[in-house]
């Protein structure tokens, strides 16, 4: 074997999605030579994930023309080569346009491979004595783990072994794995949609659909605030979390009742979530609220600017995105005025118009409106995107507007007076109330440029027109 000793790091994709090549620096003397096979901070910045491997495996292979595969779990792997060299052969045997696709290349200790989850692998010994090494981001187990098998000899990948399959070493398990038509793919990681009844929720299933691997659950389902939450899944089936479920009442959470409440959903439960994220490399996803921010501001809110929240549910909003924040892999979506399929104040103000009383309606309070659909689709895109894990802004487009000036859009598109709509202050409005009232953010406006410069583009101000006509 002549090890290539010039190399510098680096790495480049395959045919195969995910699939990446990386070649190692090799350092050589005459007493032997030594190299760097798995560097974190150095490897990610080179291109590839940072998948967390729990378990390092070894597979010595004594002579020349062993051959093993093709298997394919569900989990990452990354593969290199301790002494010798062997042929290597990937097939994708994912769920998806590029099932079956094969990439195939030789690897001695100059070269190593990133092997995504559902990818089928299998080598072939090119050299005596040679120590093939897998890293792995998840524990072997037997039993309730998918795996999936292909035929090494199967006719419609056609991988071009150098050595004949009947010269070979195979086991009789492998020579007898299923060729590809009847290989059922490997599903990708679960979707698990918290708060699915909520008007979010519902926004969700229809951006989403019903595919396999999604689920979507309400708190009868799954309660994200009993105890227990760790072992109520088998959380390293997941890839995904996006928690719409919230205690979203803002004046009852002044309450003693409900401030309980408000903190075990909005707080405790998004903790419980983070530390399961983390621990199952599991994308966070939180839908969080403008009232983390006291509405002093005179521009609209950034996703940097401190937290000030006013009143309980703030304040229990903005412990659950510092929870958040604690998991690798989050996005922390912040929101305003959410009008979706439910009850709301859009189809209030249609009631009231339609059995023609005439509302008084808050004009001191000034943010935007987020329809659930923009909502839904921006989480669906920052999830496709790739997007940088952190927090953002997210609500429909358009001028910021008081709330009376929605009651009055609302009334004009429905046929009715928009002067039937009396503004008065917020002051006014809840001088007559009887129990506790949270204080309200003066301004709700959040900066929408930090997830435009993902590539998503909010809802305009046809949202409304839109959301009226649907809703009808």
């Amino acid at each position: 074997m002549s090890i290539d000793f010039g190399k510098t790091l680096s790495s480049a994709p395959t045919t195969i999605p995910g699939l990446t090549v990386i070649d190692l620096p090799v350092h050589g003397d005459r007493r032997g030579w030594f190299k760097e096979n798995w560097q974190r901070e150095k490897m990610v910045a080179a291109g590839l994930p940072d998948f967390g491997p729990v378990q390092n495996n070894i597979s010595f292979n004594d002579a020349m023309g062993t051959t093993r595969g093709i298997h394919a779990e569900p989990w990452d792997k990354y593969v290199s080569v301790a002494t010798g060299c062997i042929f290597g052969a990937w097939v994708d045997l994912r769920e998806g346009p590029t099932f079956g696709t094969v990439f195939t290349t030789e690897i001695d200790p100059s070269r190593a491979i990133f092997v995504p989850r559902g990818v089928g692998n299998a080598y072939q010994t090119l050299e005596a004595d040679t120590a093939y090494v897998y890293l792995v981001n998840d524990h072997w187990a037997a039993e309730g783990t998918d795996y999936a098998f292909l035929n090494l000899a199967d006719e419609t990948v056609e991988i071009e072994w150098p050595i004949p399959l009947d010269q070979v070493e195979i086991s009789n398990k492998d020579r007898d794995h299923p060729r590809l038509a009847s290989v059922a793919p490997i599903a990708p990681r679960k979707i698990l949609v918290l708060g699915a009844n909520g008007q979010l929720g519902r926004s969700l299933r229809a951006e989403f659909g019903d595919a396999g691997h999604i689920e979507y659950m309400s708190r009868a389902d799954l309660d994200v605030t009993a105890r227990g939450l760790e072992s109520a899944r088998r959380w390293r089936d997941y890839g995904v979390i996006i928690n719409a479920a919230a205690h979203t009442s803002v004046d009852e959470a002044e309450t003693a009742e409900g401030r309980l409440s408000a903190w075990a959903a909005n707080a405790a439960a998004p903790a419980s979530l983070a530390r399961i994220a983390a621990e199952n490399r599991i994308i966070l996803v939180h839908v969080s609220s403008d009232y983390v921010f006291d509405g002093s501001s005179e521009r609209p809110y950034r996703e940097d600017d401190p937290m000030t929240p006013l009143g309980v549910y703030g304040q229990s909003k903005a412990a659950g995105d510092l929870a958040v924040a604690t998991a690798p892999r989050h996005y922390i979506v912040r929101t305003s005025w959410v009008i979706g399929d439910g009850d709301n104040f859009v189809r209030t103000m249609v009631s009231l118009a339609e059995r023609g009383i005439d509302p008084k309606v808050v004009d001191d309070q000034f943010g935007r409106l987020t329809f659930t659909a923009d909502l839904a689709r921006g989480i669906r895109h920052l999830l496709d995107a790739d997007a940088p894990y952190g927090t953002y802004n997210l609500t429909s487009g358009g001028d910021t507007v008081s709330w009376a000036d929605i009651a009055e859009a609302v009334f004009e598109a429905t046929g009715h007076d928009p002067a039937r709509v009396s503004p008065v202050s917020t002051a006014a409005y809840y001088s007559s109330a009887s129990g506790p009232i949270a204080v309200r953010p003066r301004n709700s406006t959040l900066d929408l440029s930090k997830i435009e410069e993902t590539g998503y583009s909010p809802g305009g101000s046809a949202a409304l027109s839109v959301y009226l006509e649907n809703s009808g």
